[in-house]
């Protein structure tokens, strides 16, 4: 966690930086475009195996920016594709443990790279070449942190994103006289005029198939960072601060608050597990909206439905408030190399640069923050990404941002029995939390 601490600055730095000019100084060592050595590294097969989280219309996006920006550039002899699995976390695994790792796995979840960096499966980025102090200058060294293990480091970033929005229909706002709150108070005010008002404050899904449970995981980070603030966050992470620990538990009858109280969630609490978080906020859009509110992060306007929503026209966000503490709540993804030759190495110089980057900002349809500092504001296709990264620089620079918990978290516990354990609240309500906290305790590693 100190490496957290210490690189929070050196983010701040990066991420004030993807809101200025587009296109900065194009080096090669600052853009990633084959600045940095790969000598030693296997000749290359003729192709490049990406696999990772991200799915639908965001995977067949990233895929046409590696086809018209990598596959077809001058020099480029091989053929990257990028493959997203809905059950990604499930199926990496598999695959590395039956020695069918791809080239390249883009992890949402740092602590899964650290776990294959202890395992000896992924292979480290000075071994690639690459130098870290070139990479911290294009990422900063809090995210390339994220990816350390005994002094190497495994990780390197690829996108970034806001977890701590809450999202609205602006036209049914406007129709209904409500305005968007800014502490937890008028949140919870709103909640119960809407209700008044005959309407559903809340839409929510916790299914994901074989990852389903981790929306629920995002809310109580974020009413963690909220109610006991980032040194407790930063304990429960390392599990210093247990889950059954007085802090962990008010997050839980916190979000049970809004997940329990009658009339507030479409549906009711206990049905959220079997709604797909990607048609959660559907209903925010019909007419009468069946829903006024939806908590989720940054890329969630990928799922948006019906196509065509003009984002601050039809659809805006508001900070999710804070409750005791302020908190800002981001995540974003890191690239593990399992097979290393020169097509992986070139192919990851190519995918991290400014020009590619910029490219999977610029698309119509998906909302990926770039991490590299070259990437300015007009790369995005909308206001609200800039809006966003100011977001995140703010909280940086407040000290109050942290990376998302359970994806820092052992994977047993980050992407298993916290999952499962919210699924379990969200179907058997408050009387089971004490033995469903007592439970992901019991599932932490004891080495």
């Amino acid at each position: 966690m100190m490496h957290r601490k210490r690189g929070l600055f050196a983010l701040l730095l990066a991420l004030a930086m993807v809101i200025a000019a587009c296109g900065g100084d194009e080096t090669a060592d600052t853009t990633g475009e084959g600045g940095t050595d790969s000598g030693g590294l296997a000749a290359g097969d003729g192709s490049v195996d990406v696999f990772g989280a991200f799915s639908g219309i965001e995977a067949e996006a990233v895929n046409q920016v590696i086809t018209d920006q990598i596959n077809g550039a001058d020099g480029v002899e091989y053929t990257a594709e990028y493959e997203g699995s809905d059950s990604f976390e499930e199926q990496i695994k598999i695959r590395v443990e039956g020695g069918n790792a791809p080239d390249i796995a883009i992890y949402p979840q740092p602590g899964s790279v650290v776990e294959q960096a202890a395992d000896g499966n992924a292979i480290a980025l000075e071994d690639l070449g690459y130098d870290i102090a070139e990479l911290e200058g294009i990422f900063g060294d809090y995210l390339l942190s994220l990816g350390e293990y005994e002094g190497k480091h495994y990780g390197i970033p690829t996108n970034v994103n806001l977890k701590s929005t809450v999202w609205y229909n602006v036209k049914a706002f406007d129709a209904a006289g409500y305005t968007p709150p800014a502490t937890w108070d008028e949140l919870i005010a709103l909640s119960d005029q809407i209700v008044a008002d005959g309407g559903t404050p809340w839409c929510i899904g916790l299914g994901s198939d074989a990852a389903t449970g981790w929306p629920a995981t995002d809310w109580m980070e974020d009413i963690m960072l909220a109610t006991a603030g980032t040194d407790a966050y930063d304990r429960w992470v390392t599990h210093e601060l247990p889950f059954a620990s007085d802090e962990v538990k008010r997050a839980a009858e916190v979000f049970g608050e809004i997940l329990f109280t009658d009339g507030y969630v479409l549906g009711g609490g206990n049905q959220t597990p079997s709604i797909d978080f990607r048609d959660a906020p559907d209903p925010m859009f019909s007419d009468p909206p069946g829903c006024y509110l939806h908590r989720q992060a940054t890329f969630i306007t990928n799922f948006f439905d019906p196509a065509g929503l003009v984002a601050g026209e039809d659809f805006n966000f508001f900070p999710f408030p804070a409750i005791d503490q302020n908190g800002v709540l981001i995540a974003g993804e890191l690239a593990a190399v399992f097979n290393a030759d020169t097509d992986v190495k070139d192919f990851l110089d190519r995918f991290i640069s400014a020009d590619v980057q910029c490219a999977q900002g610029s698309i119509e349809g998906i909302s990926r923050i770039s991490p590299n500092i070259n990437v300015g504001s007009d790369c995005y296709r909308d206001a609200l990404i800039g809006q966003a990264a100011d977001v995140i620089t703010a909280g940086l620079g407040a000290g109050e941002a942290r990376f998302d918990a359970s994806d820092l978290m052992p994977s047993a516990v980050g992407s298993g029995a916290f999952w499962t354990g919210m699924v379990d609240y969200a179907q058997n309500g408050p009387d089971a939390l004490d033995g469903i906290l007592a439970d992901i305790d019991a599932a932490w590693p004891t080495s």
